[in-house]
């Protein structure tokens, strides 16, 4: 009976050997053409350079925006100051006036004092807004310059040059080196230089023509 089994097994085993191994459905790829290699190397090559300018403006742009906002945030705050800046300056005005009636008053000790009192709050309050950056225009004596003088009168005075500033009515300041407002001021203006008389031809061209005739 053993024997049998064994014979059996052996038999079942020489079926299996001898039957045909399963066909598989892979085939084998063929090999890219060098000419399609090229044309997707290209391709690459192409999208590369795209995505890299991209990044390169995205870059560019961003750089742009971290110095604009800056200068931006600058500009307001700049904007801001030169308002309240300008607001104060009819007060810097008053503290002036007073100053100037107060020295041409005849006065005693206590008059005196008061001027003292009134320049020192002017000169306070003056370097206050220096250290914001504002400077007084100077004027007297100066060209007469449109964008920094504007001139409110014109005298004639022949001894000093034509187009200079005669005197400042109201004083002129600058912020950060920006008119913040013009000085007003009288401005000199001499007369025009009377023209040469033109010469007299008249009777020399009559000559001339007489002589042609004849």
């Amino acid at each position: 009976m053993l024997f049998g089994r064994k014979k059996k097994n052996m038999s079942e085993q020489e079926k299996n050997n001898q039957q045909p191994a399963p066909q598989t459905s892979e085939q084998p790829v063929a090999a890219a053409a060098p000419e399609d290699l090229q044309k997707q190397v290209e391709k690459l090559v192409a999208e590369n350079k795209e995505l890299t300018e991209k990044y390169q403006r995205l870059a560019a742009d961003y750089a742009n925006y971290q110095k604009r906002v800056p200068r931006q945030i600058a500009d307001s705050v700049d904007y801001e100051k030169r308002g309240i800046i300008k607001s104060l300056l009819p007060t810097l005005d008053n503290f002036g006036h007073a100053l100037a009636g107060a020295k041409t008053a005849q006065g005693t000790e206590a008059l005196q004092s008061v001027i003292q009192g009134i320049q020192f709050l002017y000169d306070h309050f003056f370097d206050a807004l220096k250290a914001h950056g504002v400077e007084k225009i100077v004027s007297a004596g100066q060209p007469f310059e449109p964008g920094k003088h504007e001139a409110l009168m014109q005298k004639c005075d022949p001894d000093k040059p034509d187009n200079i500033v005669l005197e400042e009515l109201q004083s002129g300041f600058v912020l950060n080196g920006q008119v913040l407002r013009p000085a007003k001021v009288v401005v000199n203006k001499l007369p025009n230089p009377p023209e040469p008389p033109a010469e007299e031809t008249t009777d020399v061209e009559n000559n001339d023509t007489e002589a042609q005739a004849s």
